[in-house]
């Protein structure tokens, strides 16, 4: 069992790190009204995170699981907000991921090429206010009517929303059928009957504006259906299962740039005398950090591997290693605003920004609840 990454793998991480470090860290707070800027969505671009993991065919990178998640974790370490690290996995995963797999034909390759060079920006339009976790609970509906379907609902926290140039949505084909009731579409923004609702004010990932998206008898041509009908349901777990597994090391790269911030804070602050770091109630709190950053990195790289090589236990690995890193990600944060005392309160030192980003991982992608259900399901209750 190797622990040690590759040459290549060191090497396609520093190079994010490096443009992403150069190009986005630094950057002033931004209002929560203010999504990714199309310059901002270039170094994405440039980065190589906007098509990682799709095929080399479209432009893509061809990275499996685990590559994709050590460009995320790169990136996430770099910026000094979690917005646009989280704008990209959003746009890679719940949306390249599926149209990777299940789309078919020129128009939807057309599309994946638009996003694997970043001239296209695609949204996730599955959750709605009313199903939430329950997705065989979505109201929108996608009525066949000869080569089209007409997509009519409303989603509701569409990452991307605000700049997206497609959407991939999810909507009821046969409402008798449930499970196999659903199907998928790869939606561009301009067609007819799209509205984008105002930004959603969140309590973080500012750069990642998200938003409802209404569709009000918006007919999509059959050939932008992904996969059969019928077959979203599939799909979208499907996403998810890369979603989960992947998205979730912007904060592992988060974590490790906040440990570093910490470890110097606590060096050079003096209390009573001394560094504050002499005092076993700091020192072991910063070993706790390290701690389930490092515990969180492993059930994380190990998903990806499991993910990568095809093994029946991805999933359930996924739904451990996501609420692991989310929830170390919170526990960190709040450390974090602890050590720097009252500093950590005030916007200038970023320690309040990595615990207001770290609060979306808990919910998104799955609530942690919904994981530790699928951890339970993989022992057999």
């Amino acid at each position: 069992m190797d622990f040690d990454l590759s040459t290549e793998q060191h090497g396609r991480a520093e190079r994010v790190r490096t443009l992403v470090r150069d190009r986005l860290r630094g950057t002033p707070p931004r209002d929560p009204d203010s999504p990714l800027t199309r310059d901002e969505w270039g170094v994405l671009a440039e980065a190589g995170l906007t098509g990682a993991c799709l095929p080399a065919s479209v432009g893509g990178g061809g990275l499996g699981a685990l590559d994709t998640a050590l460009l995320l974790e790169a990136a996430g370490s770099a910026c000094s907000h979690g917005g646009p690290p989280f704008a990209a996995a959003a746009h890679l995963l719940a949306c390249g991921v599926p149209m990777r797999d299940f789309g078919r034909g020129e128009a939807v390759g057309d599309l994946l090429r638009g996003m694997a060079s970043g001239a296209l920006l695609a949204g996730n339009a599955a959750t709605e206010d009313e199903a939430g976790s329950d997705v065989n609970a979505m109201a929108a509906t996608a009525e066949r009517d000869g080569q089209d379907y007409v997509l009519d609902g409303t989603k509701a926290f569409v990452s991307n929303a605000a700049e997206a140039d497609v959407f991939v949505a999810y909507a009821v084909t046969d409402p008798s059928a449930g499970f196999l009731g659903t199907s998928a579409f790869a939606v561009p923004r301009g067609t007819p009957g799209i509205t984008v609702g105002p930004p959603l004010r969140k309590a973080g990932l500012h750069a990642c504006g998200a938003a409802r998206v209404t569709f009000a008898g918006c007919r999509v041509p059959a050939a932008l259906r992904l996969g059969a009908e019928g077959q979203g349901g599939a799909v979208f777990q499907f996403s998810m299962g890369w979603e989960r597994a992947c998205l979730p090391a912007i904060y592992l790269g988060a974590m490790e740039d906040q440990l570093d911030q910490v470890v110097a804070h606590v060096r050079g602050r003096r209390q009573f005398g001394r560094r504050i770091s002499e005092f076993q109630a700091v020192s072991h709190r910063v070993a706790d950090m390290r701690r389930r950053l490092e515990g969180a990195r492993l059930l994380l790289y190990r998903a990806c591997w499991l993910l990568d090589e095809g093994r029946p236990e991805a999933a359930a690995a996924a739904a451990l290693s996501k609420v692991s890193v989310t929830e170390a990600a919170v526990a960190n944060g709040l450390d974090a605003v602890q050590l720097h005392g009252a500093s950590g309160y005030l916007v200038e030192t970023g320690a309040e920004e990595r615990l207001r980003d770290a609060l979306a991982g808990t919910l998104a992608s799955g609530t942690s609840e919904i994981q530790r259900e699928i951890i339970a399901r993989g022992e057999g209750l």
